[in-house]
């Protein structure tokens, strides 16, 4: 499997992104991107809660780490029922973070050290306690009723009948996506929370309000918008308002809706609307990223195609999908290397001449990599995390590093249910028990991919807290904070800290990181994930052994690569191999060599 970068033009002909000069790469191509989620960074009051503050307080850490771009999770406005994606208020900051004064002043202070700064966009829904929704629930007559989805029951139906639901949607936060408003009579839409409604996107009145917050943001200087779940924006709505039945789930009351809110029939429109009414025109260099669950790679390709004027990039969820059972994402089993390797290379393929991709192992909605496909023991933490970033930061994309991913933060012992924080956990373990299934089994499960695993404090010392705050933490730091910390990792010149560090330099000082093609290799082999990038003459060989075993492979042209320069390794002062293709447990290489030189040699 291969590509061409001779034939992927990642310029971009669109004002305010990319870099919009000749042939010349968008700035992001060589970019690397770091993801704050407030709430559990640093906390600069001592009330448990992280905050802006604690931010600005951290920055000189992420300047050395050498990212360019910081993505901060909402701080807007919030009830916080889904910790701040609930928002009540756009053009405001929550007090638990701050103010906008201080926003302004993190925003400076990510200027000044060369970095940008990009918010998070939440627009497929809002807060049942923002302004909006208050008014549109208010009355069925509301001038702004048609800014959600407001339904009456079934026809036949009672309202509050089981089963007179306008559809039989089922939420991702468990239960129906209706909530039955009792003074109306009347259901309204939400695909998350019932505190979260969806925004009715069909509205250009909601279309209209959205462009004129996100000028305001970009106005007061923040260089883009990564954006939650844009692609359910668009619902498959009939001209008479109906909404389709999705298919039953197994074992469920409830269907599966997603054929018609995933990539509905103008969400392209609605992006390029976006676009020419937001970004056009602007001489900034700005950064539009799109989450997108269920996209497939010919969508990003329309998606994320420069001469479209719609994002950069997007999220997709395909590869940290690969470990979810036939019950969903907590209902766990192994991942199988072979079907990463098919997955990350049709994503390399499928984006090579058109469009570009996102690399992430972590964030805020994943348990830590190096838990969930490495060996967080104390024997192999270190390696299997440094192992894991080399394969990732070595494929062609931008790179996204969620907070303590550098550090190679594990996931946390949780033991009960009360140690759970996320209402997608805790609604989960509810309706499943509810059901009749064994807690232990539910708790095992949400142990595995629970999104409070990403969410425990960021551990800075081995202090208490973990120097995350001086008081008590709204979650509990994971325990092993006292040997997993960034004052530790720091200090010590092989960390995993520093490995990110490298990898982060390697990008941006060689250009055939950002911009060779890929070629994979041993795509059958369950242990080791290999493969090659190349720019004109410099040629890059990645190895990386993704298991606790020593492994030797069969490598095509190995021999050629015997004696090359190891530009980057994770096993730092190990003696060069004799078989290029012999690997110890969770090592990882990456060899370069210039052709010519190779072939006159």
């Amino acid at each position: 499997m291969s590509t061409s970068p001779q034939q992927h033009d990642i310029t971009t002909e669109r004002s305010g992104t990319g870099s919009g000069t000749g042939d010349a790469p968008a700035w992001w191509a060589d970019a690397v991107v770091y993801q704050i989620y407030p709430r559990s960074f640093a906390d600069s009051d001592g009330d448990g809660i992280g905050d802006l503050g604690g931010v600005l307080a951290h920055l000189d850490h992420l300047q050395e780490l050498g990212v360019d771009v910081i993505w901060l999770s909402p701080v807007y406005s919030s009830p916080q029922d889904d910790n701040g994606y609930d928002i009540s208020d756009y053009q405001d900051i929550d007090p638990a973070f701050g103010t906008l004064q201080q926003f302004d002043e993190l925003l400076a202070a990510v200027h000044a050290r060369g970095m940008k700064l990009v918010m998070d966009l939440v627009v497929n829904h809002t807060s049942d306690e923002h302004p909006w929704f208050v008014e549109s629930r208010s009355s069925p007559d509301s001038p702004k009723r048609d800014w959600y989805w407001w339904r009456a029951p079934r026809a036949g139906m009672e309202a509050g009948a089981p089963g007179a639901e306008p559809t039989n949607w089922h939420s991702f936060f468990s239960g129906s996506t209706w909530e039955l408003d009792e003074a109306s009579g009347e259901y309204y839409l939400h695909l998350f929370s019932a505190k979260q409604p969806d925004l009715n996107w069909e509205n250009p009145r909601v279309r209209a309000a959205v462009h004129a917050m996100m000028r305001w943001w970009l106005d007061r200087g923040v260089d883009g918008f990564r954006m939650d779940v844009i692609n359910m924006i668009s619902k498959d709505v009939t001209p008479d308002g109906h909404l389709h039945d999705g298919p039953p789930l197994d074992g469920s009351p409830y269907g599966d809706g997603s054929g018609s809110y995933l990539c509905g029939p103008r969400i392209h429109e609605f992006l390029q609307e976006m676009h020419r009414e937001v970004f056009a025109g602007r001489t900034d260099q700005l950064l539009t990223v799109g989450e997108m669950p269920g996209v497939t790679v010919e969508e990003a390709r329309s998606f994320t195609d420069p001469a479209r004027g719609e994002v950069d990039m997007v999220f997709q969820f395909e590869h940290v999908n690969l470990d979810h059972g036939p019950g969903g994402k907590f209902d766990p089993r192994p991942l199988r290397l072979t079907d990463l390797k098919a997955s990350l290379g049709r994503w390399q393929e499928g984006l090579a001449e058109v469009g570009w991709n996102s690399l992430y192992w972590n964030n805020h909605d994943q348990p830590r990599v190096v838990s969930r496909f490495g060996d967080d023991s104390p024997a192999h933490r270190v390696a299997s995390a440094t192992c894991l970033a080399t394969l990732l930061h070595l494929h062609r994309g931008t790179p996204y590093v969620y907070q303590g991913e550098e550090l190679g933060m594990t996931n946390a012992p949780f033991e009960a249910i009360e140690d759970f924080r996320d209402i997608e956990s805790l609604n989960h373990y509810r309706h499943a028990v509810a059901a009749g299934a064994d807690p232990a089994a539910v708790l095992a499960g949400l142990r595995w991919t629970g999104r409070d695993n990403a969410r425990t404090p960021v551990q800075w010392t081995p202090g208490p807290h973990a120097g995350f705050s001086t008081g008590a933490p709204w979650i509990p730091v994971n325990p092993n904070h006292d040997v997993v910390n960034a004052e530790a990792a720091r200090a010590e010149e092989h960390s995993v800290f520093h490995h990110y560090r490298r990898l982060i330099e390697l990008r941006h000082t060689r250009p055939v990181v950002a911009l060779g093609d890929f070629t994979m290799l041993v795509p059958g082999h369950e242990q080791v994930y290999a493969f090659t990038r190349r720019l004109g003459d410099e040629e890059l060989l990645v190895l990386c052994n993704v298991s606790g075993e020593e492994v030797g492979v069969e490598l095509p042209g190995a021999g050629a690569w015997t004696g090359t320069e190891v530009l980057l390794t994770n096993r730092p002062g190990a003696p060069a191999p004799a078989d290029v293709a012999a690997l110890a447990p969770w090592e990882a290489r990456v060899h370069r060599r210039v052709r010519d030189a190779a072939a006159q040699g």
